[in-house]
């Protein structure tokens, strides 16, 4: 008797045959083209330990890597910051009462979800110079910081804001019964349920700041992309640049991913706990049964 599955049937014994048959083609295929390109650039000596052995050096990191992975760094955690404060802000004022509170608070997150990361970086580049908000030195960063945090400030409004509206009429309902207000509802049970269950959305976005940094190449700043492009155009390693780069950058977004993860069980666990707490058992009273 063949199981079945709750999504599907089981395969038979001819669809099995049929699927591992698919299965080897596509891995012998996916082994051929890895072999052709590992070829190809072994042929333009591409491979070479000369062209690798400046990454075993420290000189090359701290001269180059380094600089350019801190430049990262900092402009995304800057821009995560403050993408997280003015995402709250937008996400609360779409659910607002007041219609021209709700109006305004669309209007900018329809806006500035609309447009390139790189175009609000370009144009906050030239406005920041035209009336010298900043330093020169700091005009760059400045401009990066500005279009990730009102792009991704965007996104994150409308991740919280579907959030909240994914949660179960009964919170804000049972809040209002207890005679809390909308704002003290929204602060105390509503916003903290929302977050804990968008996290995962959120840690992606943090992600895509993480990656849109490097898009600060295109007005000067120096981030891990180009400084490992300046050290590449030194020691004439371009391929193995990249792949060191896009090792650094994996790596990462790897260990923001398992800290999502990480974050996300320990609040259901706090959750959880918190909710099957039982309350302590008062002494009883001498003589009394």
């Amino acid at each position: 008797m063949s199981s079945a599955t709750v999504l599907y049937d089981a395969p038979g014994p001819k669809a099995r045959i049929r699927n591992l048959a698919i299965a080897v083609v596509f891995g012998l295929v996916v082994v051929g083209v890895v072999t052709w390109v590992l070829v190809v650039l072994a042929g333009n000596d591409q491979l070479t330990g000369e062209k690798w052995s400046p990454f075993v050096h420290g000189d090359t990191w701290t001269t180059y890597l380094l600089p350019g992975l801190w430049g990262t760094l900092k402009a995304a955690a800057v821009s995560i910051v403050l993408a997280l404060l003015v995402g709250t802000v937008l996400g609360i004022g779409r659910l607002s009462d007041h219609r021209i509170v709700r109006g305004m608070s669309g209007v900018i997150v329809e806006v500035f979800r609309a447009i390139p990361v790189l175009i609000l970086m370009i144009f906050a580049y030239y406005l920041f110079a035209r009336y010298a908000v900043f330093p020169s030195s700091q005009l760059p960063f400045a401009a990066v910081v500005f279009g990730l945090t009102l792009y991704n400030g965007s996104v994150i409004a409308e991740i919280i804001r579907s959030g909240i509206n994914s949660l179960p009429s009964g919170q804000a309902e049972a809040a209002s019964a207890i005679g809390l207000r909308k704002s003290q509802a929204m602060q105390l049970i509503l916003l903290p349920q929302a977050v804990t269950a968008m996290l995962p959305a959120l840690i992606s976005q943090m992600v895509i700041a993480l990656k849109d940094s490097a898009l600060g190449y295109a007005i000067g700043y120096v981030e891990v992309v180009r400084s490992g492009i300046q050290s590449a155009s030194y020691f004439g390693n371009y391929l193995p640049a990249l792949v060191v780069v896009a090792a650094v950058m994996i790596v990462i977004n790897f260990g923001l991913s398992v800290l999502a993860t990480y974050l996300e069980r320990r609040l259901r666990q706090g959750r959880r706990s918190s909710a099957t707490r039982v309350p302590v058992e008062l002494d009883k009273e001498p003589g009394l049964i």
